[in-house]
Protein backbone atom coordinates (compact mmCIF):
# COMPACT_ATOMS: atom_id res chain seq x y z
CA UNK A 1 0.00 0.00 0.00
CA UNK A 2 1.16 3.51 -0.70
CA UNK A 3 2.11 5.54 2.30
CA UNK A 4 -0.21 8.33 1.24
CA UNK A 5 -3.13 6.16 2.19
CA UNK A 6 -2.36 6.82 5.84
CA UNK A 7 -2.98 10.52 5.40
CA UNK A 8 -5.91 11.90 7.41
CA UNK A 9 -7.23 13.44 4.23
CA UNK A 10 -7.82 10.00 2.73
CA UNK A 11 -11.50 9.03 2.86
CA UNK A 12 -10.61 5.68 4.34
CA UNK A 13 -8.44 7.11 7.06
CA UNK A 14 -10.94 8.65 9.40
CA UNK A 15 -14.21 7.65 10.96
CA UNK A 16 -17.09 6.95 8.65
CA UNK A 17 -19.05 10.23 8.82
CA UNK A 18 -22.78 10.21 9.14
CA UNK A 19 -23.01 6.58 10.38
CA UNK A 20 -24.15 5.56 13.84
CA UNK A 21 -20.64 4.15 14.48
CA UNK A 22 -17.12 5.13 13.48
CA UNK A 23 -14.23 2.91 12.44
CA UNK A 24 -12.83 3.41 15.93
CA UNK A 25 -16.04 2.01 17.42
CA UNK A 26 -15.93 -0.97 15.06
CA UNK A 27 -12.28 -1.61 15.92
CA UNK A 28 -13.15 -1.66 19.62
CA UNK A 29 -15.60 -4.54 19.04
CA UNK A 30 -13.10 -6.23 16.73
CA UNK A 31 -10.43 -6.16 19.45
CA UNK A 32 -12.85 -7.61 21.99
CA UNK A 33 -14.05 -10.41 19.69
CA UNK A 34 -10.51 -11.29 18.69
CA UNK A 35 -9.26 -11.61 22.27
CA UNK A 36 -12.34 -13.55 23.30
CA UNK A 37 -11.91 -16.00 20.46
CA UNK A 38 -8.19 -16.70 20.86
CA UNK A 39 -8.60 -16.93 24.64
CA UNK A 40 -11.31 -19.54 24.19
CA UNK A 41 -9.22 -21.51 21.73
CA UNK A 42 -6.19 -21.40 24.07
CA UNK A 43 -8.32 -22.51 27.01
CA UNK A 44 -9.70 -25.39 24.94
CA UNK A 45 -6.20 -26.45 23.88
CA UNK A 46 -4.90 -26.39 27.44
CA UNK A 47 -7.88 -28.37 28.71
CA UNK A 48 -7.19 -31.14 26.18
CA UNK A 49 -3.40 -30.92 26.69
CA UNK A 50 -2.80 -34.63 26.85
CA UNK A 51 -5.17 -35.62 24.02
CA UNK A 52 -4.33 -32.73 21.69
CA UNK A 53 -1.48 -32.73 19.26
CA UNK A 54 1.50 -30.76 20.60
CA UNK A 55 1.71 -28.59 17.45
CA UNK A 56 -1.96 -27.61 17.87
CA UNK A 57 -1.34 -26.45 21.44
CA UNK A 58 1.73 -24.55 20.25
CA UNK A 59 -0.24 -22.88 17.44
CA UNK A 60 -3.04 -21.87 19.89
CA UNK A 61 -0.49 -20.41 22.30
CA UNK A 62 1.33 -18.45 19.57
CA UNK A 63 -1.99 -17.14 18.22
CA UNK A 64 -3.02 -15.97 21.68
CA UNK A 65 0.29 -14.19 22.33
CA UNK A 66 0.37 -12.56 18.87
CA UNK A 67 -3.28 -11.49 19.13
CA UNK A 68 -2.72 -10.13 22.64
CA UNK A 69 0.36 -8.13 21.64
CA UNK A 70 -1.12 -6.74 18.41
CA UNK A 71 -4.47 -5.95 19.99
CA UNK A 72 -2.92 -4.18 22.98
CA UNK A 73 -0.66 -2.13 20.71
CA UNK A 74 -3.54 -1.29 18.38
CA UNK A 75 -5.83 -0.32 21.26
CA UNK A 76 -3.17 1.96 22.69
CA UNK A 77 -2.72 3.61 19.27
CA UNK A 78 -6.40 4.12 18.39
CA UNK A 79 -8.08 4.57 21.78
CA UNK A 80 -5.44 5.76 24.22
CA UNK A 81 -3.57 8.11 21.87
CA UNK A 82 -6.76 8.86 19.94
CA UNK A 83 -5.12 8.48 16.51
CA UNK A 84 -7.28 7.96 13.46
CA UNK A 85 -6.59 4.51 11.90
CA UNK A 86 -5.10 4.70 8.42
CA UNK A 87 -5.81 2.36 5.54
CA UNK A 88 -2.62 0.31 6.06
CA UNK A 89 -3.49 -0.09 9.73
CA UNK A 90 -6.96 -1.41 8.82
CA UNK A 91 -5.56 -3.84 6.24
CA UNK A 92 -3.16 -5.19 8.87
CA UNK A 93 -5.98 -5.74 11.38
CA UNK A 94 -8.19 -7.61 8.94
CA UNK A 95 -5.34 -9.73 7.54
CA UNK A 96 -4.37 -10.66 11.11
CA UNK A 97 -7.94 -11.79 11.77
CA UNK A 98 -7.95 -13.87 8.59
CA UNK A 99 -4.73 -15.55 9.71
CA UNK A 100 -6.11 -16.15 13.23
CA UNK A 101 -9.31 -17.71 11.89
CA UNK A 102 -7.26 -19.89 9.55
CA UNK A 103 -5.18 -21.05 12.54
CA UNK A 104 -8.30 -21.78 14.58
CA UNK A 105 -9.86 -23.76 11.71
CA UNK A 106 -6.59 -25.68 11.33
CA UNK A 107 -6.31 -26.75 14.97
CA UNK A 108 -10.02 -27.60 15.20
CA UNK A 109 -10.22 -30.04 12.33
CA UNK A 110 -9.78 -28.23 9.02
CA UNK A 111 -12.68 -29.05 6.70
CA UNK A 112 -14.64 -30.52 9.60
CA UNK A 113 -14.12 -27.47 11.86
CA UNK A 114 -17.17 -25.73 13.31
CA UNK A 115 -15.29 -22.41 13.20
CA UNK A 116 -15.19 -22.10 9.38
CA UNK A 117 -18.20 -19.66 9.40
CA UNK A 118 -15.93 -17.19 11.24
CA UNK A 119 -14.49 -16.36 7.82
CA UNK A 120 -17.85 -14.71 7.01
CA UNK A 121 -17.50 -12.39 10.01
CA UNK A 122 -13.94 -11.50 9.05
CA UNK A 123 -14.96 -10.83 5.45
CA UNK A 124 -17.87 -8.66 6.66
CA UNK A 125 -15.62 -6.63 8.97
CA UNK A 126 -13.21 -6.12 6.08
CA UNK A 127 -16.06 -4.85 3.90
CA UNK A 128 -17.02 -2.30 6.58
CA UNK A 129 -13.49 -1.16 7.34
CA UNK A 130 -12.01 -1.14 3.82
CA UNK A 131 -13.02 0.24 0.43
CA UNK A 132 -14.70 -2.09 -2.09
CA UNK A 133 -11.49 -3.48 -3.66
CA UNK A 134 -10.04 -4.12 -0.21
CA UNK A 135 -13.13 -6.03 0.92
CA UNK A 136 -13.01 -8.22 -2.19
CA UNK A 137 -9.28 -8.77 -1.66
CA UNK A 138 -9.85 -9.93 1.93
CA UNK A 139 -12.56 -12.34 0.69
CA UNK A 140 -10.13 -13.78 -1.86
CA UNK A 141 -7.39 -14.11 0.80
CA UNK A 142 -9.75 -15.94 3.18
CA UNK A 143 -10.80 -18.34 0.42
CA UNK A 144 -7.18 -19.06 -0.58
CA UNK A 145 -6.06 -19.72 3.02
CA UNK A 146 -9.05 -21.95 3.75
CA UNK A 147 -8.50 -23.89 0.55
CA UNK A 148 -4.79 -24.30 1.30
CA UNK A 149 -5.49 -25.46 4.84
CA UNK A 150 -8.21 -28.01 4.18
CA UNK A 151 -6.81 -29.39 0.92
CA UNK A 152 -3.04 -29.15 1.24
CA UNK A 153 -2.43 -29.29 4.97
CA UNK A 154 -4.79 -32.21 5.46
CA UNK A 155 -3.93 -33.77 2.06
CA UNK A 156 -7.57 -33.96 0.99
CA UNK A 157 -9.19 -33.69 -2.38
CA UNK A 158 -11.54 -30.77 -3.06
CA UNK A 159 -14.86 -31.93 -1.68
CA UNK A 160 -18.27 -30.52 -2.62
CA UNK A 161 -18.90 -29.00 0.82
CA UNK A 162 -15.53 -27.24 0.75
CA UNK A 163 -16.24 -25.92 -2.75
CA UNK A 164 -19.60 -24.63 -1.60
CA UNK A 165 -17.97 -22.90 1.37
CA UNK A 166 -15.41 -21.25 -0.92
CA UNK A 167 -18.19 -20.10 -3.22
CA UNK A 168 -20.10 -18.74 -0.20
CA UNK A 169 -17.03 -16.81 0.96
CA UNK A 170 -16.72 -15.25 -2.51
CA UNK A 171 -20.39 -14.26 -2.64
CA UNK A 172 -20.25 -12.81 0.87
CA UNK A 173 -17.12 -10.86 -0.01
CA UNK A 174 -18.75 -9.35 -3.09
CA UNK A 175 -22.09 -8.56 -1.41
CA UNK A 176 -20.68 -7.18 1.82
CA UNK A 177 -18.04 -5.24 -0.09
CA UNK A 178 -20.71 -3.66 -2.31
CA UNK A 179 -23.02 -2.90 0.60
CA UNK A 180 -20.17 -1.61 2.72
CA UNK A 181 -19.05 0.69 -0.08
CA UNK A 182 -22.59 2.05 -0.60
CA UNK A 183 -22.98 2.53 3.12
CA UNK A 184 -19.65 4.32 3.30
CA UNK A 185 -20.56 6.65 0.42
CA UNK A 186 -23.94 7.42 1.94
CA UNK A 187 -22.26 8.04 5.26
CA UNK A 188 -19.78 10.46 3.70
CA UNK A 189 -22.60 12.39 1.98
CA UNK A 190 -24.68 12.42 5.15
CA UNK A 191 -21.67 13.47 7.16
CA UNK A 192 -21.05 16.40 4.81
CA UNK A 193 -24.67 17.51 5.19
CA UNK A 194 -24.44 17.05 8.95
CA UNK A 195 -21.27 19.12 9.08
CA UNK A 196 -22.86 21.88 7.03
CA UNK A 197 -25.95 21.81 9.24
CA UNK A 198 -23.81 21.96 12.35
CA UNK A 199 -21.87 24.89 10.89
CA UNK A 200 -25.13 26.61 10.00
CA UNK A 201 -26.36 26.14 13.55
CA UNK A 202 -23.15 27.58 14.93
CA UNK A 203 -23.32 30.54 12.55
CA UNK A 204 -26.98 31.13 13.38
CA UNK A 205 -26.27 30.94 17.09
CA UNK A 206 -23.43 33.44 16.73
CA UNK A 207 -25.62 35.81 14.73
CA UNK A 208 -28.52 35.61 17.18
CA UNK A 209 -26.18 36.00 20.13
CA UNK A 210 -24.69 39.20 18.71
CA UNK A 211 -27.90 40.74 17.42
CA UNK A 212 -29.12 43.95 19.03
CA UNK A 213 -32.64 42.69 18.24
CA UNK A 214 -34.35 40.54 20.85
CA UNK A 215 -35.56 37.08 19.82
CA UNK A 216 -37.80 35.02 22.09
CA UNK A 217 -39.47 31.74 21.15
CA UNK A 218 -42.18 29.88 23.07
CA UNK A 219 -43.75 26.53 22.25
CA UNK A 220 -47.47 25.95 21.83
CA UNK A 221 -47.92 25.70 25.60
CA UNK A 222 -46.19 29.00 26.29
CA UNK A 223 -42.95 27.46 27.58
CA UNK A 224 -39.70 29.24 26.81
CA UNK A 225 -37.83 27.48 24.00
CA UNK A 226 -35.20 30.09 23.11
CA UNK A 227 -34.12 33.56 24.17
CA UNK A 228 -31.07 35.42 22.87
CA UNK A 229 -28.90 37.74 25.01
CA UNK A 230 -30.58 40.91 23.69
CA UNK A 231 -34.01 39.61 24.71
CA UNK A 232 -32.64 38.64 28.13
CA UNK A 233 -31.33 42.17 28.53
CA UNK A 234 -34.53 43.90 27.42
CA UNK A 235 -36.88 41.73 29.48
CA UNK A 236 -34.59 40.86 32.41
CA UNK A 237 -35.45 37.24 31.69
CA UNK A 238 -32.43 34.93 32.21
CA UNK A 239 -32.54 31.79 30.09
CA UNK A 240 -30.87 29.73 32.83
CA UNK A 241 -33.90 30.27 35.06
CA UNK A 242 -36.82 30.22 32.60
CA UNK A 243 -35.84 27.74 29.88
CA UNK A 244 -38.58 25.14 29.48
CA UNK A 245 -40.96 26.90 31.88
CA UNK A 246 -44.23 28.79 31.16
CA UNK A 247 -43.06 32.33 30.54
CA UNK A 248 -45.89 34.37 28.98
CA UNK A 249 -47.13 35.87 32.26
CA UNK A 250 -43.60 36.92 33.18
CA UNK A 251 -43.19 38.46 29.71
CA UNK A 252 -46.43 40.40 30.17
CA UNK A 253 -45.21 41.75 33.50
CA UNK A 254 -41.98 43.02 31.98
CA UNK A 255 -43.38 44.14 28.59
CA UNK A 256 -47.16 44.71 28.84
CA UNK A 257 -49.01 43.16 25.94
CA UNK A 258 -46.15 41.05 24.52
CA UNK A 259 -47.37 37.87 26.19
CA UNK A 260 -50.90 38.51 24.92
CA UNK A 261 -49.54 39.02 21.40
CA UNK A 262 -47.75 35.66 21.55
CA UNK A 263 -50.89 33.95 22.90
CA UNK A 264 -52.99 35.41 20.09
CA UNK A 265 -50.42 34.38 17.48
CA UNK A 266 -50.47 30.79 18.78
CA UNK A 267 -54.25 30.71 19.09
CA UNK A 268 -54.97 32.16 15.65
CA UNK A 269 -51.94 30.53 13.97
CA UNK A 270 -51.21 33.89 12.40
CA UNK A 271 -48.32 36.32 12.97
CA UNK A 272 -48.93 39.72 14.54
CA UNK A 273 -47.12 42.77 13.18
CA UNK A 274 -46.45 46.29 14.39
CA UNK A 275 -47.12 46.00 18.10
CA UNK A 276 -45.46 48.44 20.48
CA UNK A 277 -44.92 48.28 24.21
CA UNK A 278 -42.75 49.88 26.87
CA UNK A 279 -40.22 48.31 29.21
CA UNK A 280 -38.09 49.77 31.94
CA UNK A 281 -34.45 50.05 30.90
CA UNK A 282 -31.45 50.69 33.10
CA UNK A 283 -31.92 54.46 33.16
CA UNK A 284 -35.00 55.23 31.05
CA UNK A 285 -38.23 53.89 29.63
CA UNK A 286 -37.72 51.99 26.37
CA UNK A 287 -40.21 51.52 23.55
CA UNK A 288 -40.05 48.12 21.87
CA UNK A 289 -41.38 47.42 18.38
CA UNK A 290 -42.58 43.82 18.18
CA UNK A 291 -43.49 41.45 15.38
CA UNK A 292 -44.11 37.72 15.59
CA UNK A 293 -43.48 34.67 13.45
CA UNK A 294 -45.26 31.30 13.56
CA UNK A 295 -43.72 27.84 13.11
CA UNK A 296 -46.43 25.23 12.53
CA UNK A 297 -46.09 21.79 14.04
CA UNK A 298 -48.37 18.80 13.47
CA UNK A 299 -52.01 19.60 12.75
CA UNK A 300 -53.14 18.53 16.22
CA UNK A 301 -50.37 20.48 17.99
CA UNK A 302 -50.33 24.24 18.60
CA UNK A 303 -47.58 26.11 16.75
CA UNK A 304 -44.59 27.73 18.38
CA UNK A 305 -44.35 31.52 18.23
CA UNK A 306 -41.30 33.79 18.03
CA UNK A 307 -41.33 37.43 19.10
CA UNK A 308 -38.77 39.65 17.34
CA UNK A 309 -38.38 43.05 18.98
CA UNK A 310 -35.96 45.94 19.12
CA UNK A 311 -35.50 49.26 20.86
CA UNK A 312 -37.32 51.90 18.79
CA UNK A 313 -37.29 54.64 21.43
CA UNK A 314 -35.19 57.01 19.34
CA UNK A 315 -37.24 56.24 16.23
CA UNK A 316 -40.43 57.01 18.16
CA UNK A 317 -39.03 60.35 19.28
CA UNK A 318 -38.03 61.19 15.73
CA UNK A 319 -41.48 60.18 14.51
CA UNK A 320 -43.11 62.44 17.12
CA UNK A 321 -40.90 65.32 15.96
CA UNK A 322 -41.75 64.59 12.32
CA UNK A 323 -45.47 64.44 13.09
CA UNK A 324 -45.23 67.71 14.96
CA UNK A 325 -43.38 69.32 12.05
CA UNK A 326 -45.93 67.89 9.60
CA UNK A 327 -48.79 69.27 11.69
CA UNK A 328 -47.19 72.72 11.82
CA UNK A 329 -46.56 72.62 8.10
CA UNK A 330 -50.14 71.51 7.46
CA UNK A 331 -51.46 74.33 9.67
CA UNK A 332 -49.30 76.84 7.77
CA UNK A 333 -50.52 75.58 4.40
CA UNK A 334 -54.13 75.52 5.61
CA UNK A 335 -53.82 79.04 6.95
CA UNK A 336 -52.33 80.27 3.70
CA UNK A 337 -55.08 78.59 1.67
CA UNK A 338 -57.81 79.97 3.93
CA UNK A 339 -56.31 83.47 3.78
CA UNK A 340 -56.21 83.22 -0.02
CA UNK A 341 -59.83 82.10 -0.18
CA UNK A 342 -60.93 84.94 2.13
CA UNK A 343 -58.77 87.60 0.46
CA UNK A 344 -60.56 87.50 -2.91
CA UNK A 345 -64.12 88.02 -1.58
CA UNK A 346 -62.89 90.73 0.79
CA UNK A 347 -61.19 92.56 -2.08
CA UNK A 348 -64.39 92.43 -4.12
CA UNK A 349 -66.47 93.67 -1.17
CA UNK A 350 -64.04 96.52 -0.46
CA UNK A 351 -64.02 97.64 -4.07
CA UNK A 352 -67.83 97.59 -4.22
CA UNK A 353 -68.17 99.51 -0.93
CA UNK A 354 -65.71 102.15 -2.14
CA UNK A 355 -67.70 102.68 -5.31
CA UNK A 356 -70.98 102.79 -3.37
CA UNK A 357 -69.52 105.45 -1.08
CA UNK A 358 -68.86 107.87 -3.93
CA UNK A 359 -72.57 108.49 -4.51
CA UNK A 360 -72.23 109.10 -8.28
CA UNK A 361 -73.69 105.76 -9.39
CA UNK A 362 -76.75 105.07 -11.43
CA UNK A 363 -79.48 103.01 -9.77
CA UNK A 364 -78.57 100.03 -12.00
CA UNK A 365 -74.87 100.14 -11.05
CA UNK A 366 -75.77 100.54 -7.39
CA UNK A 367 -78.00 97.48 -7.56
CA UNK A 368 -75.19 95.43 -9.17
CA UNK A 369 -72.67 96.47 -6.53
CA UNK A 370 -75.08 95.75 -3.67
CA UNK A 371 -75.80 92.32 -5.11
CA UNK A 372 -72.04 91.72 -5.39
CA UNK A 373 -71.51 92.61 -1.72
CA UNK A 374 -74.27 90.22 -0.68
CA UNK A 375 -73.05 87.31 -2.85
CA UNK A 376 -69.43 87.67 -1.72
CA UNK A 377 -70.58 87.93 1.91
CA UNK A 378 -72.57 84.70 1.44
CA UNK A 379 -69.52 83.08 -0.15
CA UNK A 380 -67.38 84.07 2.85
CA UNK A 381 -69.99 82.78 5.25
CA UNK A 382 -70.29 79.46 3.37
CA UNK A 383 -66.50 79.11 3.21
CA UNK A 384 -66.08 79.70 6.93
CA UNK A 385 -68.93 77.31 7.75
CA UNK A 386 -67.37 74.53 5.68
CA UNK A 387 -63.97 75.24 7.20
CA UNK A 388 -65.42 75.05 10.72
CA UNK A 389 -67.11 71.79 9.77
CA UNK A 390 -63.82 70.42 8.43
CA UNK A 391 -61.73 71.51 11.42
CA UNK A 392 -64.34 70.26 13.89
CA UNK A 393 -64.44 66.70 12.58
CA UNK A 394 -64.28 64.37 15.57
CA UNK A 395 -65.07 60.72 16.06
CA UNK A 396 -68.28 60.47 18.08
CA UNK A 397 -69.81 57.39 19.67
CA UNK A 398 -68.81 54.16 17.99
CA UNK A 399 -71.68 51.85 17.15
CA UNK A 400 -72.55 49.21 14.54
CA UNK A 401 -73.40 50.91 11.24
CA UNK A 402 -74.90 49.21 8.21
CA UNK A 403 -72.85 50.82 5.46
CA UNK A 404 -75.26 49.47 2.84
CA UNK A 405 -78.27 51.28 4.29
CA UNK A 406 -76.20 54.42 4.98
CA UNK A 407 -75.02 54.49 1.34
CA UNK A 408 -78.61 54.16 0.08
CA UNK A 409 -79.59 57.18 2.20
CA UNK A 410 -76.66 59.22 0.87
CA UNK A 411 -77.54 58.32 -2.73
CA UNK A 412 -81.16 59.34 -2.16
CA UNK A 413 -80.07 62.74 -0.78
CA UNK A 414 -77.61 63.25 -3.65
CA UNK A 415 -80.34 62.52 -6.23
CA UNK A 416 -82.31 65.55 -5.00
CA UNK A 417 -79.32 67.87 -4.70
CA UNK A 418 -79.46 70.93 -6.97
CA UNK A 419 -76.19 69.89 -8.66
CA UNK A 420 -77.62 66.52 -9.65
CA UNK A 421 -80.45 67.63 -11.90
CA UNK A 422 -82.41 64.99 -13.75
CA UNK A 423 -79.78 64.08 -16.32
CA UNK A 424 -77.29 62.25 -14.05
CA UNK A 425 -77.97 58.51 -13.73
CA UNK A 426 -76.93 56.93 -10.41
CA UNK A 427 -76.62 53.12 -10.38
CA UNK A 428 -76.14 51.12 -7.17
CA UNK A 429 -74.64 47.65 -6.88
CA UNK A 430 -74.21 45.37 -3.88
CA UNK A 431 -76.48 47.39 -1.58
CA UNK A 432 -79.04 44.63 -1.06
CA UNK A 433 -77.03 42.84 1.64
CA UNK A 434 -75.93 44.34 4.94
CA UNK A 435 -72.30 45.40 5.32
CA UNK A 436 -71.61 46.21 8.95
CA UNK A 437 -68.83 48.46 10.15
CA UNK A 438 -68.17 50.06 13.52
CA UNK A 439 -68.01 53.84 13.69
CA UNK A 440 -69.75 57.20 13.90
CA UNK A 441 -72.80 57.10 11.61
CA UNK A 442 -72.95 60.90 11.20
CA UNK A 443 -69.28 61.12 10.24
CA UNK A 444 -69.61 58.22 7.82
CA UNK A 445 -72.74 59.78 6.31
CA UNK A 446 -70.88 63.00 5.57
CA UNK A 447 -67.97 61.09 4.01
CA UNK A 448 -70.12 58.89 1.75
CA UNK A 449 -72.43 61.77 0.79
CA UNK A 450 -69.47 63.97 -0.18
CA UNK A 451 -68.06 61.15 -2.35
CA UNK A 452 -71.37 60.62 -4.17
CA UNK A 453 -72.03 64.36 -4.54
CA UNK A 454 -68.52 64.93 -5.87
CA UNK A 455 -69.11 62.22 -8.49
CA UNK A 456 -72.48 63.74 -9.45
CA UNK A 457 -70.95 67.21 -9.82
CA UNK A 458 -68.17 65.97 -12.11
CA UNK A 459 -70.30 63.54 -14.12
CA UNK A 460 -71.96 66.47 -15.91
CA UNK A 461 -75.23 66.52 -17.88
CA UNK A 462 -76.39 63.07 -18.95
CA UNK A 463 -73.52 61.63 -16.96
CA UNK A 464 -73.46 58.40 -15.04
CA UNK A 465 -72.42 57.51 -11.48
CA UNK A 466 -71.95 53.90 -10.29
CA UNK A 467 -71.84 53.12 -6.56
CA UNK A 468 -70.56 49.63 -5.67
CA UNK A 469 -70.36 48.09 -2.20
CA UNK A 470 -68.75 44.73 -1.44
CA UNK A 471 -67.36 42.87 1.55
CA UNK A 472 -63.78 41.62 1.18
CA UNK A 473 -63.39 39.83 4.50
CA UNK A 474 -61.60 36.83 3.03
CA UNK A 475 -59.35 38.78 0.65
CA UNK A 476 -55.89 40.15 1.44
CA UNK A 477 -55.66 43.65 2.85
CA UNK A 478 -55.68 46.46 0.30
CA UNK A 479 -52.15 47.11 -0.85
CA UNK A 480 -50.22 49.29 1.58
CA UNK A 481 -52.85 49.01 4.36
CA UNK A 482 -53.53 46.84 7.39
CA UNK A 483 -57.33 46.98 7.42
CA UNK A 484 -59.00 43.98 9.06
CA UNK A 485 -62.03 42.44 7.32
CA UNK A 486 -62.22 45.31 4.78
CA UNK A 487 -65.49 46.61 3.34
CA UNK A 488 -65.00 48.30 -0.04
CA UNK A 489 -67.11 51.18 -1.35
CA UNK A 490 -66.33 52.42 -4.88
CA UNK A 491 -67.89 55.53 -6.46
CA UNK A 492 -67.22 55.92 -10.18
CA UNK A 493 -68.28 58.78 -12.46
CA UNK A 494 -68.20 59.38 -16.19
CA UNK A 495 -66.59 62.80 -15.90
CA UNK A 496 -63.21 63.94 -17.16
CA UNK A 497 -61.33 62.11 -14.41
CA UNK A 498 -58.43 63.30 -12.27
CA UNK A 499 -55.11 63.96 -14.03
CA UNK A 500 -52.24 61.90 -12.69
CA UNK A 501 -50.32 64.97 -11.57
CA UNK A 502 -53.29 66.11 -9.45
CA UNK A 503 -54.00 62.80 -7.70
CA UNK A 504 -51.44 63.44 -4.95
CA UNK A 505 -53.20 66.69 -3.95
CA UNK A 506 -56.83 65.81 -4.54
CA UNK A 507 -57.54 65.33 -0.81
CA UNK A 508 -55.73 68.51 0.30
CA UNK A 509 -57.93 71.19 1.93
CA UNK A 510 -58.96 74.02 -0.43
CA UNK A 511 -57.61 72.16 -3.46
CA UNK A 512 -60.30 71.93 -6.12
CA UNK A 513 -60.58 71.73 -9.89
CA UNK A 514 -64.28 72.72 -9.96
CA UNK A 515 -65.33 76.31 -10.38
CA UNK A 516 -67.07 77.65 -7.25
CA UNK A 517 -65.87 74.64 -5.27
CA UNK A 518 -64.47 75.13 -1.76
CA UNK A 519 -62.00 72.25 -1.96
CA UNK A 520 -63.11 70.88 1.42
CA UNK A 521 -65.48 68.05 0.38
CA UNK A 522 -62.83 65.43 -0.35
CA UNK A 523 -60.72 66.66 2.57
CA UNK A 524 -63.71 65.90 4.83
CA UNK A 525 -63.91 62.41 3.28
CA UNK A 526 -60.22 61.79 3.95
CA UNK A 527 -60.39 62.92 7.59
CA UNK A 528 -63.55 60.94 8.29
CA UNK A 529 -62.15 57.73 6.79
CA UNK A 530 -58.83 58.21 8.58
CA UNK A 531 -60.70 58.60 11.88
CA UNK A 532 -62.27 55.18 11.25
CA UNK A 533 -58.81 53.62 10.56
CA UNK A 534 -59.72 53.13 6.93
CA UNK A 535 -58.27 54.34 3.64
CA UNK A 536 -59.52 56.17 0.56
CA UNK A 537 -57.88 56.21 -2.88
CA UNK A 538 -58.49 57.87 -6.23
CA UNK A 539 -57.79 56.17 -9.55
CA UNK A 540 -58.72 56.27 -13.19
CA UNK A 541 -61.87 54.32 -14.00
CA UNK A 542 -61.39 51.60 -16.68
CA UNK A 543 -63.86 53.29 -19.05
CA UNK A 544 -62.70 56.83 -18.23
CA UNK A 545 -63.66 59.22 -15.49
CA UNK A 546 -62.62 59.06 -11.85
CA UNK A 547 -63.13 56.32 -9.30
CA UNK A 548 -62.85 56.86 -5.56
CA UNK A 549 -62.40 53.70 -3.51
CA UNK A 550 -63.05 53.71 0.23
CA UNK A 551 -62.03 50.88 2.56
CA UNK A 552 -63.36 50.56 6.12
CA UNK A 553 -62.67 47.87 8.75
CA UNK A 554 -65.62 45.47 8.89
CA UNK A 555 -67.36 44.66 12.15
CA UNK A 556 -66.16 41.46 13.82
CA UNK A 557 -69.74 40.22 14.20
CA UNK A 558 -73.03 41.51 12.84
CA UNK A 559 -75.42 42.81 15.51
CA UNK A 560 -78.34 40.55 16.34
CA UNK A 561 -81.96 41.58 16.09
CA UNK A 562 -81.34 44.39 13.56
CA UNK A 563 -83.80 44.56 10.67
CA UNK A 564 -83.08 46.20 7.37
Amino acid sequence: MASSSDSPESPAAGPTPGLTFSRTDLLRWLYLARLTLVTGILAGALRTWFSARPQDTLIATVMFLVALAVTATSFWYTHILGREPGENFLYAQVILDVALVTGIVHVTGGAGSSFAPLYILVISSGALLLPLPGGVLIGALASILYFADVVWAYDLTLRLDVALQLALFSVVALLTGFLGDRLRRAGIALGAVSSELQQLRLDTSDILANLATGVLTVDGEGRLAYVNPAAERFLHLPASRWMGLPVLEAVDERAPGMGAVLRRAIRERRPVDRFKTSVRGDDRELVLGISTAILDRAEDEPPSATAIFQDITDLERLEVLHRRADRLEAVAELSASLAHEIKNPLASIRSAVEQLGRGSLTPADRAVLEALVLSESDRLSRLLSEFLEFSGLRMGRREPVDLSRLTQECVAVARHHPDAGHEVEITCRGLDDSAWVTGDSDLLHRAVFNLVLNAVQFAGPEGRVVVTLEKQHERPNPRGTRIRRPVRLAVRDSGPGVPVEQMARIFDPFYTTRRAGSGLGLAVVHRAVEAHEGAVFVERAPEGGAQFVLYLPGAVAEPEGVER
